[in-house]
This record gives structure tokens, sequence and C-alpha cells, in this order.
């Protein structure tokens, strides 16, 4: 239903102030924002158009603030290895072949995943962004889109980099009705030379962006930048001025107290990414921590080269399990705090003020469970269902700025049986070149 005012009535709904909870009642939809939640019928919307919520849990969607889209091209190309072994042995190899139409292809493949999924936002950092900009245009989820810059080469190939990057981000913030925000991104501390960080920064001034970039994921990286600088990451950042911008790092798993402060002070966020952290034996963040410290924690998978999926739900569980499990502590990440990670927190942690949670005058972008299933029941508590019972699979509808793109199960918006054709001719192409 894409009319430009319409209902949800019979309806349950997660809302998150003044504290997550959920409401049973009707929300409605104008111009693409939320303009009511509430238990009774607005007066006089009587004859307003509406769907029946019966038997659908809605939610805010999904925020993805971490991933490499394309990289799906390469799931279950090179597993169960450590992270500089697969890097450079498995991935960089193969991503060194990728045309601009393997790009498009893999990020079509990776939305189509991410929309039936239940996240309407995502993070990308890859080369060919106008691909990824592109299928974001046509299938209409939302993205903070980046060029990636790995600064181990040439100065001439770094300026390359450098104009590129800050020319997709000036080119595409704000496209897409919207829907396209944009980043500046060197890659990591350990793959970017100092005053190649700093130029990001500056350009970071100048075009009024914030900064994201790889950071403490593994102990050997954390020793290699002190080795190589005389700092640790935190610390080097610091000083080449990064956290003096609005900036998110991804993984931040190797954190000092010292560290945990030094972000929390600069209000820097950090992207937690726990199904890739455990699979390449890179470490378990230190969320507990991070969220007591005050720092904003969201939930990324990560590509889905290194995952190898792209289930926000899977990440909200691992998020709510592996900190219990390390801490000793069962009340440590909560379902509900689990739920905000992978929505409230997520938008914020991307900059995006009027998404993430369901509440008037916000986008409204959300998604609907179907839980008349087994796993759903008895209807105890929905929001512990979400973290503990729920999957990828569960999603049933999915809107994006008011706009359905996902029905019943199945893309409104893309080609699921050519993505797939095409996803898997490009994997075969990479292997034969």
């Amino acid at each position: 239903m894409n009319n430009d005012k319409w209902l949800i009535r019979n309806g349950q709904f997660i809302v998150n102030a003044p504290e997550t909870s959920v409401v049973k009642g009707c929300m409605m939809i104008e111009n693409g924002r939320i303009t009511y939640i509430g238990e009774s019928l607005p007066e006089g919307e009587e004859e307003t158009p509406f769907i029946d919520g019966k038997g659908l849990l809605f939610m805010p969607g999904l925020v993805n603030t971490h991933g490499h889209a394309a990289m799906s091209l390469l799931r279950g190309y090179g597993d169960d290895l450590a992270l500089q072994v697969w890097l450079q042995e498995k991935m960089w190899p193969m991503e060194a072949k990728f045309t601009s139409n393997d790009v498009y292809w893999g990020s079509s493949l990776s939305v189509l995943e991410m929309l039936k999924g239940g996240t309407t936002t995502f993070l990308d950092m890859y080369d060919h962004m106008d691909q990824v900009a592109r299928v974001v245009q046509e299938s209409g989820i939302r993205a903070s889109l980046m060029r990636g810059a790995i600064g181990l080469c040439s100065e001439e190939e770094q300026a390359f980099k450098l104009a590129e990057a800050v020319q997709f981000a000036k080119e595409w913030n704000g496209q897409a009705d919207g829907r396209i925000t944009t980043m500046l991104s060197p890659h990591a501390p350990y793959t970017c030379p100092p005053a190649f960080i700093e130029k990001f920064v500056q350009a970071s001034y100048d075009l009024d962006l914030p900064l994201h970039t790889h950071m403490s994921e593994t102990a050997a990286e954390v020793q290699q930048n002190v080795d190589s600088y005389g700092l640790r990451p935190v610390a080097h950042l610091e000083k080449l001025g990064f956290f003096d911008r609005p900036s998110l790092v991804a993984h931040a798993v190797h954190l000092t107290d010292e560290e945990i402060a030094v972000l929390a002070s600069h209000q820097v966020g950090v992207s937690h990414n726990p199904g890739s952290n455990l699979k390449l034996a890179s470490g378990v963040a230190r969320v507990n921590d991070l969220l007591k410290a005050g720092v904003t924690v969201s939930l990324g998978t990560d590509g889905p080269a290194s995952n190898n999926n792209l289930d926000m739900f899977e990440e909200m569980r691992l998020a709510a399990l592996i900190h219990k499990g390390v801490s000793g502590d069962p009340t440590a990440v909560p379902a509900a705090e689990a739920l905000r990670m992978g929505t409230e927190y997520g938008a914020r942690s991307i900059f995006l003020n009027d998404t993430g949670t369901l509440a008037a005058g916000n986008k409204a972008d959300f998604i609907a469970l179907d839980i008349d299933q087994p796993h759903f029941l008895p209807y105890s508590d929905l929001i512990s269902h979400v973290i503990y019972s729920a999957s990828a699979k569960d999603v049933a509808h999915v809107w994006v700025d008011g706009i359905q793109v996902v029905k019943n199960g199945e893309s409104l918006t893309m080609d699921e049986e050519r993505i797939k054709s095409e996803a898997q001719a490009a994997f075969e192409g990479l292997l034969a070149r």
C-alpha cells in the first residue's frame, strides 16, 4: 500500500519510548512518515485505507552499520582462516579482479537478502560505489555509502583513490529521494599511512561529512600499529584528528579502559560485528563496558564472505548471548538493549536522526514479522522472542519511506531470479579470470 495516507489496524508495535514495549492498536503513515501510534483509531480516520495487522508484529527496520555488500560473490570462498591469511591470500587477489558489473550483481544479491530479512538501512564501504548506489536507488533500501580506500600503494594511486572517494561522497549524498547519505572512509590505520588518513580527515571537514574506518579488529593489527607508529590504533587516530570529526569505527574488539574512555569522550560510535569477529577468531568486543561508558554501539554483519549471511536477527541474538557468556553476567546486553543496537543505535551511529524507531515524525522504515508460528508462542514476551527466537526468515513485509518493498516474503522492487542467476555467473567469471 503506497497511498499518501494509510493505516495499520489491529497490529502490535514495538516502540522505544519511554522504554521498549509493545503497543497494541494502530499506526498511521502519511507521505512516508509515521504520524501516529496508539491503542485507538485516531478520530475521523474511519475511512482511511488500512491493512489488517492481525498475526503480525511491527518493529523498526534493522540497521546494518558495517559491511561490504559486493563480497557476497565471495561467500564460502576461503573460510576457516585467520584474518590476515583470509585477506591477503583469498579476498584481496579475488577482489582485484572485480569489475563494476561484479560489484553491481554482488551488491544486488546482498540488498535482496537484506531487504527480505528485514534490514531497511545498511552501510557499505567498497569500490565501484556508483554501482552500489545504483542498486540502492533501484531497490528502495536506505544506505550510508562510501568509497573505502586502502593506502598501501603509490602516492599517485592514493591521490586517485582520495579524489574518487570525495567525488562519490559529493555526487551521491542526498540522492535516491534522500535515501542515500555518504561518508568518507580510509580502510584502516594499518592499511593507510598517517598522511593519507589526515587527507580524509581534511576532506571530512571540507564536505562536512562523517568518517568511518576499521579499527582494532585483531590483536595482531593493534601490535602492528604499535610497531609501525609507536601508538595503539585509538591513540593513533586521535592524534591524526580522526575523532575530532563525527565518526564510526568498525569492530573495536581490542580496547583498553583508557581507549573506551577516549571513544566515549569524542562520541565515537562502534559497529559491533559479533558473527564476523567470532568466525575470524578476532575476539569478543567489550560491548558491555562500551555501553556503560556511554558509547553508541550498533550492529553490523560485516561482508557476506566473513559471516556468511546478512541476518541481523542473528547479530542481535549473538550480541545478547556472547556477552553473557564471556562476562558470566546473565543480565549483560538484555533483549531490549540488543534490539536497540540493531535499530535505534544503528541509525544514530550513522547519523540518521529520523529513523531507527517507530515514533510519530520518523520516517516509515519498518518491518512486520509473522508471529503466528510455533517458535513465537506463547506470547509471553514478544521483545524477548524477537531476540532469542526470531530469524530473518520470519520477516513477512518491509516498508522504506512508507513504500512497501517486500510483501509476503517476496521482493517487490528487485528481480530475484535474475539476480541469483547473474550473481552465480559473476562468481564463475571471477574463477575463470
